[in-house]
């Protein structure tokens, strides 16, 4: 997809990014580093424990997501950053093996009272797995460039 400037989105717009599997060692890998719990990290500890095996961590769930919107190329080069993250929620765990897909919808859009050159868009985040069971939900906060006035 071609890079939007912040005036091209519209609330209630949907975008889908493409489809990625999790593999036991992504998790691991992931958690050895940000959240290292038996729960990620140790699959014979994690046999035993309340998910009946190993799980990636929700952290790694919630930047899974956004790096798969990020890789549609719709913020390429108008990104100044996001200043917040909002209700994030797990709903299921997500184990080895599973292909989750994201899409995300425009809550909404605001240009800058006093930066002009700029503005916030409001998205929401919806992460499921192969059975469509919804796994993850957050919503984000960023700020976009406008395209200059010709």
């Amino acid at each position: 997809m071609a890079t939007r400037y912040l005036d091209d989105f519209s609330a209630g717009e949907r975008f889908e990014a493409a489809p990625v599997v999790l593999t036991e060692r992504d998790i691991v890998a992931f958690a050895e580093l940000y959240d290292p719990q038996p729960i990620h990290i140790d699959p014979a500890a994690a046999a035993g424990d309340a998910f009946g095996g190993l799980i990636a961590s929700g952290f790694q769930t919630i930047a899974l997501g956004f790096g798969q919107f990020i890789r549609l190329g719709l913020f390429e080069g108008v990104s100044l950053g996001g200043p917040a993250m909002d209700e994030v929620r797990w709903l299921r765990p997500v184990y080895p093996g599973n292909t989750l897909l994201t899409i995300a919808e425009v809550l909404s859009t605001r240009p800058s009272r006093s930066k002009p050159d700029r503005g916030v868009l409001g998205l929401a985040f919806e992460m499921a797995n192969q059975d469509d069971e919804v796994v993850c939900t957050f919503k984000t906060t960023s700020i976009l460039r406008r395209q200059a006035e010709k």
